[in-house]
């Protein structure tokens, strides 16, 4: 299933089979979580089997993630996520689609931070975000993080007022990615 996500990511991005495969690394196995803190409860979805694509030429990336992929402490929280949050047969992904705003970092040896900005679509709904993100490259490959907050209105997820203590109206969102060199 996760080479079936890189696929269509890959088409997404509109990459054609004349790019070179040392411009475009890909991420299997991407880390996306996200963390609602209340006083009454906290709540971490942690997904394992996020993919990514980045063209280190032109700076373009993308993450899609299987929304019924995420994992929770308890069961209950991982069935609520899908069926009344997030709505997951309706909208089975989450995705975001972004640019680096310096694209020459990402052929320099060494750790750089860099800005990225971009649309993310979760929900249903799509939003522009920006954020700073943590690159470390090392002889091709890359690793990357970053974290940025989510408000859950602004993609029209609906808390009941009956769990409205329990779930933050904000989440912080984080992601590392891991990626390697591919031919296409």
């Amino acid at each position: 299933m996760t080479n079936n996500i890189l696929l269509a990511i890959i088409l997404l991005t509109g990459s054609h089979l004349y790019i070179k495969a040392q411009e475009v690394l890909t991420a299997q196995d991407t880390k996306i979580s996200f963390f609602s803190s209340t006083p009454i409860e906290d709540i971490e979805g942690i997904s394992k089997t996020g993919a990514s694509v980045i063209d280190i030429t032109k700076g373009d990336i993308i993450f899609k993630v299987r929304n019924t992929s995420f994992q929770f402490e308890k069961k209950l929280m991982q069935e609520h996520f899908n069926e009344n949050y997030m709505e997951s047969e309706k909208y089975p992904f989450s995705e975001f689609k972004g640019k680096i705003d310096d694209p020459a970092k990402l052929k320099q040896n060494g750790t750089h931070y860099v800005n990225v900005s971009g649309i993310l679509n979760v929900h249903g709904v799509a939003k522009s975000y920006s954020t700073k993100a943590k690159i470390v490259i090392q002889d091709g490959s890359i690793n990357a993080t970053c974290s940025f907050d989510v408000q859950t209105a602004d993609h029209k997820i609906k808390i009941p007022s009956i769990v409205v203590k329990n779930i933050a109206e904000v989440m912080k969102v984080n992601i590392t990615a891991n990626y390697k060199p591919k031919p296409i």
